[in-house]
């Protein structure tokens, strides 16, 4: 196992303002490496002091950013996105160490995020109002809710931030951004370059903190708007809390998104879909359609090849070109998968087709497991309805297009769908009919357009982020009349 690049990583702080500040009220973490189990450096965590700091950092930055012409915001957050292009291999590189998952290109994901809201600042103009005016002049607009709290979780910490601050920057607010003890490096660099780029001190503020920061910004009376992206439980807390001060909140939660393969579909397609879905960010992708479900006549080839193909992914270092699934995030989270995958099996819910154990030998130590099918999967079990977050696939056989629909409607989240069919005539009727924010046919998405909204509906929580609906998620509507 080769050693990750320690030294690209930011010196560790809490980034608030223009300061970096190492010493904290919250005290300190150490970052584990999930492909070793090492530690790789210790960082400081945010109490509520700190919180308290950064949401003042932000109130004034805020007004300053808000203040700038359109254009201006605008060209600096075209200048960010340069940056953030020019800084390729190294957020790759950061992003890989905080997580120990094989990414590609992740700064130019981010760049092209950030361009495309920046071209926004200048195009939202109000509109005017003339029914029942009178003798009135009534306009109609956004302004953005002042210090958008941001709370981050650890898988894909990079573009997830960039998915949230890159629309709210844009809409005209500033940030205190959160993000997860397990993984706060690649957001700290990001940071360092929204200053680099010109973006005022205090408009985007990082730090890293627990539940003692969660709750103090998500309680805090200076803070306009939360956005969470996370676990539905703790999102759940989270707009219980929210609630007594009646701050708004944005929620992006889980999924156990539906891969619907008719057997009219593309089967070898489908089944690749379902691969990558086991293995995308080491299976910890909240989209990811890994309920896959297989209209009955079409269920043993494409089982069968689900098997070959999880059977041949080559599992180990993340560094290596020839490697496809690292780790999972912590031994804490290998132990649940293995778990919950053993449970399933014992239970007779599932039928354990390969995998579902912790890898030894030289992956010994890290946080390792072996690509998972489970076959013969019953819809309502455990293991079908609750988010698993690791390398294991559910297959679920359908009678027909009627039985495929109840089935993947038949949990309480809903993120996404995934339709696999040849039929455009089905694929209109089946993405209609699914319970869910997103729906993908004939194939999935590396990411998400930055042009399209992203969220989900129910248990996957409400708000979107991209496009207009995005900007427009992070502005609250002001009306002005004026008598003539």
């Amino acid at each position: 196992m080769k050693p990750p690049a320690l030294e690209l990583l930011p010196k560790p702080a809490l980034l608030i303002g223009d300061e970096r500040i190492a010493m904290s009220s919250g005290g300190h973490a150490q970052h584990i490496y999930a492909a070793t189990g090492r530690p790789t450096a210790t960082f400081p965590l945010a109490g509520a002091a700190e919180i308290d700091a950064a949401v003042a950092a932000s109130v004034d930055g805020g007004r300053h950013w808000w203040g700038l012409a359109p254009e201006r915001r605008r060209d600096t957050l075209m200048r960010l996105s340069f940056l953030l292009r020019e800084h390729d291999d190294e957020l790759t590189a950061i992003s890989m160490i905080d997580t120990s998952t094989k990414v590609r290109r992740l700064g130019q994901v981010c760049a092209d995020t950030v361009a495309y809201n920046a071209g926004w600042c200048d195009k939202l103009g109000g509109e005017v109002v003339t029914a029942g005016v009178s003798s009135g002049f009534d306009v109609a607009f956004g302004v953005p809710y002042g210090v958008v709290g941001v709370i981050i979780p650890w898988n894909g910490p990079l573009l997830i931030a960039a998915n949230i601050i890159a629309p709210a920057l844009a809409a005209g607010n500033a940030c205190v951004v959160k993000t997860s003890e397990l993984a706060p490096f690649a957001c700290q660099r990001l940071g360092e370059l929204c200053l680099e780029a010109g973006i005022p001190p205090g408009v985007v503020n990082v730090v890293s903190g627990g539940r003692e920061a969660g709750d103090a910004l998500v309680a805090h009376p200076h803070v306009g708007k939360i956005h969470f992206t996370g676990s539905t439980r703790t999102g759940r807390a989270v707009a219980q809390r929210a609630a007594a001060t009646l701050t708004p909140v944005g929620l992006e939660l889980g999924g156990k998104s539906a891969n619907l393969v008719f057997a009219d579909g593309d089967l070898e397609l489908a089944a690749r879909i379902g691969l990558t879905a086991a293995i995308g960010l080491n299976g910890q992708v909240c989209t990811a359609g890994t309920r896959i479900l297989v209209e009955h006549s079409a269920y043993d080839t494409v089982l069968t090849r689900l098997a070959e193909l999880m059977s041949g992914v080559v599992v180990g270092d993340p560094t290596d070109r020839d490697t496809q699934l690292g780790p999972v995030i912590s031994e804490e989270a290998a132990d649940r998968i293995v778990g919950i995958v053993s449970t399933a099996v014992g239970e007779g819910a599932g039928r354990l087709i390969t995998g579902g154990r912790r890898l030894g030998g030289e992956l010994a130590d890290g946080f390792f497991i072996s690509p998972t099918v489970l076959a013969d999967v019953a819809p309502d079990s455990d293991v079908a309805q609750e988010e698993i977050f690791g390398p294991v696939l559910t297959v679920t056989p359908f009678r027909d297009e009627a039985d495929a629909i109840d089935i993947a409607n038949g949990t309480a989240y809903g993120l996404a769908g995934y339709v696999q069919t040849a039929d455009a005539a089905r694929a209109r009727r089946v993405a209609a009919a699914l319970d869910v924010g997103m729906v993908y046919v004939n194939g999935g998405l590396p990411a998400h357009p930055a042009g399209a909204p992203f969220g989900g509906v129910k248990a996957s929580g409400y708000g979107r982020t991209g496009g207009r609906t995005g900007i427009e998620e992070f502005q609250q509507p002001k009306n002005v009349w004026m008598a003539q």
